[in-house]
């Protein structure tokens, strides 16, 4: 028993010596010890976002190599970032704390994820006096392989992107570099690393599971966003870990560009948007005569519907006219009459207009490197607003908005009506075309609301006069290989480290659909209520008309006659138009060999809506306006809205003397009144005259 009692005490004490001696192991580093060294030349959109990561854990950092040329060459052609080391090896020499902790760590296509103290834990429990970050390819001599070390789990090849260690091991470890400034950091450290006597001297290792450093680099599957506490991570699926820095290497920093759309805290599920009001640019404090001068690029490239009203809709842009320039590219002969139209009325109300016509000969990218080039060479031209003519935008403080948004270049979020066809892309595929990233369709249906960077932009987006001086100077910019024009654009200006935004925060309008428009009518916008329905029913729908289902404005003039309003002005003008233009009128005798039978017991001077192609529309617009109000009317009846006969009925004086009163053959009639008020033969009765329906 007492043996037994004397073994039990012994290995009680032994437990609790163990906890104490552990515990003084793992003594937490003080965080005024890290120190974070970055190497950035000049300021970028990316290098922008590292900052503010950096300064939202509250880093300590230092940025060398400001203002000075960068000579370390460049990544997408060949190794370099001689540079970096010759820096590093520099900033080195004036610190002695022998407890410093140095994070070395690229700043244009680098965020952080977590804060100083996980990264100082992860650190002490690596046990290495430096640790690399690492990936899964080798780069840049593939032959070095077999000369590293293997391990058991996790990635093999060193990553000089990153590394953390004490300041007196990095000293030792950058002491002999004597290397131009364009040779390659990769390969120096590499070297280091595969020399097993320097590794052990200096102690060094790999964070083979990405619990430091994320390359993102043939990695893109293993890592997925992690929402939690009002806060986003990037997760390593692959190895469970969670690194407290992400670095988009290589082809990868478009998928940088959309984990840095959440990390660490750009929109949460709790918060929203975070970074939405950061370097605002306020116009509100400025005289309109101080406005920014805009220049408006017009882009017609094809037939389109509603060409009259996008005209409209820009003259109702909410900002001063003397602050605008316009630039009208017009491809289509079809339209130089709305063009025309709209530059004689309205041109002298702009700064300037100038405008290109069919005759140049231009294709889409030569014009819209035109357009650009205007801004660019115009010293006055503070942005450039470029605008595709099937663009609809409903709300006409689109540009104010995008300005105080203050980004090089950012688009408003527009969709075809109905569809999740947009104008950016969250993603692109292996070959540089439409892929969908994970938070495509809520942006787009605006179940997540912001600013995000993506990498591709269409149809209506402005662009800073400044960037396209700095970054974009270029002037073909629209240009490169067999890219389209749109392509070719958001594919330079991402080489050129220039980040493309779209905004959602409004609801900004659409985008019209323009494959199946035709030009062979008069009116061609009457017969798109199919293609573009809501664009349609704006265009010729009363404006009282949904006053019916809320209102009590159907009037009743006797029994089982109703009156309500349908069409607008413009529609009974067009209508009216197209049916004069097509100009076939019937002879108003008896004898009609257009409809079954070849005999019109009350015939009128009319024409067909079949014989304007017209007939499909028609039932259509009876389905979608007249139809509900009839199912108003009498509930629980329905109507397919089935017709023997539609037509328009022209009246004159004198044309048809022997024309009487009379009864219709049809169980029910649709009569709408076409005629403006004060116009001949108007009918009187009628309230306001043409837009009301007779049932």
């Amino acid at each position: 028993m007492k043996t037994k009692y004397l073994v039990g005490v012994f290995t009680s004490v032994l437990v609790i010596f163990l906890v104490v001696a552990s515990g003084e192991a793992q003594k937490a580093i003080p965080q005024e010890n890290l120190l974070v060294l970055t190497v950035a030349t000049k300021e970028t959109e990316g290098f922008n976002r590292f900052l503010r990561s950096a300064k939202f854990f509250n880093y300590t950092l230092k940025v060398l190599g400001r203002g000075e040329k960068w000579r370390g060459g460049d990544y997408t052609t060949a190794p370099g970032g001689g540079q970096k080391v010759r820096l590093l090896k520099s900033a080195l020499e004036n610190l002695d704390e022998e407890d410093q902790i140095i994070l070395f760590i690229d700043s244009y296509d680098v965020i952080f994820s977590s804060g100083p103290k996980e990264l100082l834990k992860k650190f002490q429990q690596a046990k290495h006096n430096v640790v690399f970050s690492a990936e899964t390819l080798i780069w840049p001599n593939r032959h070095l392989e077999d000369k590293y070390p293997h391990v058991r789990e996790g990635k093999r090849f060193l990553s000089s992107a990153g590394f953390i260690g004490f300041a007196s091991s990095l000293k030792k470890m950058v002491q002999d570099w004597n290397g131009k400034d364009d040779d390659s950091d990769q390969l120096f450290f590499t070297n280091l690393y595969l020399n097993p006597e320097m590794r052990d001297k200096i102690n060094m290792s790999l964070d083979n599971k990405c619990r430091i450093f994320q390359n993102l680099y043939s990695a893109l599957d293993e890592v997925v966003l992690k929402f939690e506490n009002g806060r986003v991570r990037a997760r390593n699926v692959v190895y469970d870990t969670l690194p407290v820095l992400v670095h988009g290497n290589g082809p990868t920093k478009l998928q940088l560009n959309y984990l840095g759309n959440y990390i660490p805290k750009a929109w949460t599920f709790e918060t929203g948007c975070t970074v939405c009001n950061e370097d605002l640019q306020d116009l509100s404090v400025l005289q309109k005569s101080e406005y920014p001068m805009v220049l408006i690029g017009i882009f017609i490239q094809q037939p389109t519907p509603f060409v009259e009203v996008f005209f409209e809709r820009l003259l109702n842009l909410q900002y001063p006219k003397d602050r605008l320039k316009l630039f009208i590219y017009n491809h289509e002969p079809h339209h130089e009459k709305h063009v025309k139209s709209f530059v004689e009325v309205h041109g002298d109300e702009y700064r300037a207009v100038k405008i290109i016509g069919p005759e140049e000969e231009l294709n889409n990218a030569a014009s819209r490197n035109f357009g650009v080039n205007l801004c660019r060479k115009d010293d006055e031209c503070q942005y450039y607003f470029s605008i595709d003519v099937e663009v609809v935008l409903k709300n006409t403080n689109t540009l104010k908005i995008l300005i105080e948004q203050n980004k090089s270049i950012i688009t408003p979020l527009i969709s075809r009506h109905g569809k999740l066809w947009s104008n950016f892309w969250g993603a692109l595929s292996a070959d540089g075309y439409y892929a969908r990233s994970e938070d495509y369709v809520d942006i787009v249906q605006s179940r997540r609301v912001g600013i995000w960077n993506v990498p591709y932009i269409s149809s209506v987006y402005l662009i800073k006069g400044s960037t396209l001086r700095s970054e974009l100077t270029e002037e073909t910019i629209f240009t490169s290989g067999k890219l389209d024009a749109d392509m070719a654009f958001c594919s330079n200006v991402r080489n050129r480290g220039v980040f493309l935004f779209v905004s959602n925060r409004e609801e900004f309008g659409r985008i019209l659909s323009t494959e199946n428009y035709q030009t062979s009518h008069l009116h061609n916008d009457l017969w798109q209520i199919f293609e573009n329905p809501k664009d349609w029913e704006e265009r010729y729908i009363h404006q009282n008309y949904s006053r019916i289902f809320k209102e009590k404005i159907i009037e009743t003039p006797c029994p089982d006659v109703f009156w309500f309003p349908i069409f607008n002005d413009i529609t009974c003008d067009h209508l009216v138009e197209e049916m004069e233009n097509f100009g076939q009128w019937s002879s108003g005798q008896n004898v009609d060999t257009r409809i079954q039978g070849g005999y019109e017991n009350v015939p009128t001077i009319d024409i067909h809506m079949n014989q304007i192609n017209f007939e499909k529309e028609w039932h259509k617009f009876l389905l979608e306006y007249v139809a509900p109000v009839t199912e108003k009317m009498f509930p629980g009846y329905y109507t397919k809205a089935l017709f023997d006969l539609a037509f328009v009925v022209r009246y004159k004086p004198d044309e048809q003397p022997f024309l009487r009163p009379h009864h219709d053959a049809s169980t029910f009639t649709i009569n709408i009144a076409l005629n403006r008020v004060g116009i001949d033969f108007q009918v009187s009765a009628l309230p306001s005259g043409y837009p009301w329906v007779v049932i």
